[in-house]
């Protein structure tokens, strides 16, 4: 079994095709279904975010399992495949394992080392476990990646700024009004993880009175309580509009809630001289209409603006020492694999001398009638000690040999000289359906190579089911 992932991020598609590819919480189990429904994909994940959307995925080809992923892809987008590709990015094996540790320790978001796309990962685990698309390799490949992000962060300053998209993206706000947000009149629509963040952060920089609107007034209402901000009914958007500076939408809706109509009647009330009305839109598909940033008084900033204005985030040091983490849970992830790969030949092998020793003593006992019990059992043990010190050195030397430069080719070996027949165990078997990232325990080992047969995977330790948490939408 391989590692693929195929996806598209801010850094190579515009929002419109991130929009055509984003899969709502509502679709997220079909999809899921889908991809493992396809010939060559046995397993899969799949995070779709406002900066990305992407599939990670144990598949059984690597030509085979491209051509489903980009398949279905294509079908969420409504488009060819071929007018993907110019968009999507794949990565295989080794490659696949540290685009993965990259991503959940914010190497790969817009924001370097923000803290958000972890608990995206978490919550895209968890709906994968839950729709059981998650087999040994995912469950594993899912642990390590959440416990890797939660390393990077607290092993090293690339958050220590509390940088967000959120408030990176207030950061451009405040340069287009005076160059800051205090005492400014905010609008925040959405209540989800993005929508409480933005409530969470203007707060934090005094702007204010700050007003929350949502489809789900319940939920507004409680978001705003929580933050001494104010609720109001999505039926008087308009109105709320005019009152403020500053909004940071940041919806599920399917179709723009801030549309050109609503916000033109919206200026009409307006007083121009309070300075542009902002509109952060921070939603995939987009919450502003995009006729929306034509209008005169109105300034649009939304992901793929912020995209080429964004800061360079956190310094250089920290940047370089999260490299190195990841760089070594690489290494170590594909190191423990490999050597878990040659774990059911060894047992095949093992088995297959039990088999023998065990049809040579009936044989005995069909010639030699005459022996006595003890007489059996003494017989028994000393072939079987014989057996087992023959096969001690070289099972103990092939698991070493299997963690090295080239180990995947040990265990194929040995299955040849012994036309050993390995079975393909379930790959649902024993897997939780999600942890924390503390709770699984490191591993050790150096060198990574392409990945190798995952049947008989030892787990890496202790799991404990956790809810699924708030990410970067």
């Amino acid at each position: 079994m391989k590692l693929l992932v195929v996806g598209a991020s801010y850094r190579t598609a515009p929002v419109a095709t991130l929009e055509q590819l984003a899969v709502a919480p509502a679709d997220l189990t079909r999809t899921l279904d889908r991809l493992v429904a396809q010939p060559y994909v046995t397993e899969a994940v799949l995070v779709s975010t406002c900066n990305r959307v992407e599939v990670y995925a144990a598949v059984s080809g690597f030509h085979g399992g491209l051509g489903d992923i980009c398949a279905v892809l294509a079908e969420q987008a409504g488009c060819q495949p071929a007018a993907l590709a110019n968009h999507l990015y794949v990565h295989f094996d080794a490659a696949a394992v540290d685009h993965v540790f990259r991503v959940a320790t914010g190497l790969d978001s817009m924001v370097v080392g923000e803290a958000q796309i972890l608990g995206q990962l978490r919550d895209a685990y968890h709906w994968a476990s839950g729709a059981d698309t998650t087999g040994r390799l995912l469950h594993e490949l899912m642990q390590q990646a959440l416990r890797v992000g939660k390393r990077a962060h607290s092993e090293t300053g690339i958050d220590r700024a509390g940088q967000s998209v959120v408030t990176a993206a207030l950061d451009l706000a405040a340069e287009h009004l005076d160059g800051d947000l205090t005492g400014r009149p905010a609008l925040v629509v959405g209540a989800g993880a993005m929508g409480s963040l933005g409530v969470a952060t203007l707060s934090r920089l005094g702007a204010g009175p700050v007003t929350v609107t949502n489809r789900g007034a319940d939920r507004a209402v409680r978001l705003a309580e929580s933050y001494g901000a104010a609720a109001a009914p999505m039926a008087e958007l308009t109105t709320t509009l005019a009152t403020v500076d500053v909004v940071v939408a940041a919806t599920a809706a399917t179709e723009p809630v801030l549309t050109r109509e609503v916000v033109t009647r919206a200026l009409a009330d307006r007083d121009p001289a309070r300075g542009p009305l902002v509109l952060l839109d921070l939603a995939v598909p987009r919450d502003v209409e995009p006729g929306v940033a034509e209008l005169p008084g109105v300034e649009v900033i939304d992901i793929d603006r912020m995209a080429t204005l964004i800061a360079d985030g956190p310094a250089a040091a920290d940047a370089a020492a999260v490299e190195r983490i990841v760089v070594g849970e690489v290494d170590a992830f594909l190191t423990w694999l490999r050597g878990a790969d040659v774990a059911p030949t060894v047992a095949a092998l093992r088995g297959r001398a039990d088999d023998v020793v065990s049809a040579e003593l009936r044989r005995l006992a069909q010639r030699r009638p005459d022996l006595t019990d003890d007489q059996r059992a003494e017989v028994a043990r000393t072939v079987h000690r014989v057996v087992q010190r023959l096969l001690h050195q070289p099972t103990v030397r092939v698991r070493q040999l299997a963690a090295e430069p080239g180990g995947d080719q040990y265990a194929a070996l040995l299955r040849e000289l012994f036309d050993l027949q390995v079975p393909q165990t379930s790959p649902v078997d024993t897997v939780p359906d999600v942890v924390e990232p503390e709770a699984v325990p490191p591993f050790g080992g150096t060198a990574g190579l392409p990945l190798g047969d995952t049947a008989g995977l030892p787990p890496f330790g202790g799991a404990a089911d956790v809810p699924p948490t708030g990410g970067e939408r």
